[in-house]
């Protein structure tokens, strides 16, 4: 440890850890290895000829302005693009309830900046993103979990959690879970924004996998029914509400941009905006540029509907080999979009121990316990369909097969 820097850290880095799924992706590095680790999206079908030729108009028409500083709010057209996608699914918003964010990461993390004091208590699903986790325990967080099964978080278990505790806000994800792949159904959907109005307490709504629906009806946002029957200012702008919503492009063109969004009633964004200036001044006025670019014209959905088909099917054989192969007593989840299922092992198998034998033959996935802020999970496992081909799942779940069938004979 070096003398001159002992003893002069903040107490906060108590609680930062390094991302567990980045350390094992460092594992995976091995081509020989099949990750269904990481939450990748599939790089072939990135946009790149698009991306190309929206880079050049910009530099073309707009090329001064986007290699100026800019506003903290971001780019008003990219702004203006995402109010008229979320007005269409019944939010009721301006440009002025929208801040753009370098990543949804860095939403996460402002967030935290200007919600959580040391000690909070936050309110998760069990299990919950990781990744939510770790920017929140820099701010010294603590959590209180609530149940979910198969239609998502468990109302009973919220309402007894809402009614017993002081959770500063609760964070889900209502749309093809990290890590699970489950969605909150309709029902329980109108019944969140019901109870987190009586009990005060407000909903960080994280929603980057919605557009990727394989099958089912179109859910609705848990933002547009927090609005239902809120003041609304003559311009449409959002002055009230319990809901704040995120949103990104990293799922639906390419990670890559860094380019993601908050949403919310203009005090609350004001609040985010001042940590933002903090923290990096603006989000990249050339990315924001080229990504509105890209984007516009309808070309966002329709790219969408084609990773729908690809992830469509790379999820449906890696279910269907998963039912040929995996051993009695593993179960798993059936999402209906989204990038991952969640792997349930016997009682008492340990998914961690799992794993180094996995590599061993050549094969990832992610722990699941990393998901359990207080604990648990350490028969479960999280795998990613989107980013390996047909040929690596065939290949892969078949080494995983064969691992977890050899530690289930032990």
């Amino acid at each position: 440890m070096s003398k001159n820097w002992a003893g002069r850290y903040a107490t906060r880095i108590q609680s930062m850890q390094g991302s567990a799924i980045r350390e094992i992706l460092k594992l995976t590095e091995n081509p020989d290895v099949i990750s269904f680790a990481g939450g990748l999206p599939a790089p072939e079908l990135f946009p790149s000829e698009r991306v190309k030729e929206a880079s050049i108009q910009v530099l073309d028409q707009h090329g001064s302005r986007a290699l100026q500083y800019s506003v903290t709010e971001g780019y008003p057209p990219l702004r203006e693009m995402v109010c008229e996608q979320l007005r269409a699914k019944g939010v009721p918003c301006t440009i002025d309830n929208i801040l753009i964010t370098s990543g949804s990461q860095q939403a996460l993390d402002l967030i935290g900046k200007i919600m959580i004091d040391p000690g909070d208590k936050i309110l998760v699903e069990e299990p919950t993103y990781l990744g939510a986790l770790q920017a929140w325990n820099a701010y010294q967080a603590g959590y209180i979990t609530v149940a979910t099964d198969d239609e998502g978080l468990r109302m009973d278990a919220l309402e007894e959690a809402l009614k017993t505790s002081k959770g500063k806000f609760l964070y889900a994800l209502p749309n093809y879970q990290n890590p699970t792949g489950i969605s909150l159904s309709p029902e329980r959907r109108e019944q969140l924004a019901r109870l987190a109005a009586e009990y005060n307490t407000p909903i960080v709504e994280d929603n980057p996998y919605g557009e990727l629906r394989f099958e089912g009806e179109e859910n609705s946002l848990l933002i547009a029914l927090d609005a239902k029957g809120r003041a609304t200012a003559e311009d449409g702008t959002m002055i009230d509400g319990n809901v704040l919503y995120l949103g990104t492009f990293s799922k639906t063109l390419c990670p890559g941009f860094r380019v993601a969004w908050i949403v919310g009633p203009v005090e609350v964004i004001q609040h985010v905006v001042q940590a933002k200036q903090g923290a990096d001044l603006h989000t990249s006025t050339y990315t924001q540029m080229v990504a509105y670019q890209t984007a516009r014209d309808g070309f966002v959905e329709s790219h969408v509907e084609e990773l729908r088909q690809v992830y469509r099917e790379r999820r449906d054989l890696m279910l269907g080999l998963m039912d040929e192969l995996f051993p009695p007593g593993v179960t798993w989840t059936h999402p209906q979009g989204g990038l991952f299922l969640w792997v349930r092992l016997p009682e008492g198998m340990n998914a961690t121990e799992l794993f180094e034998k996995a590599v061993e033959n050549r094969v990832a996935f992610v722990p699941g316990a990393a998901f359990h802020p207080l604990g648990g999970g350490e028969n479960t496992m999280r795998i990613n369909f989107s980013n390996a081909t047909p040929e690596q799942i065939e290949q892969g779940i078949k080494r995983l097969s064969d691992v977890i069938k050899a530690e289930m004979q032990k």
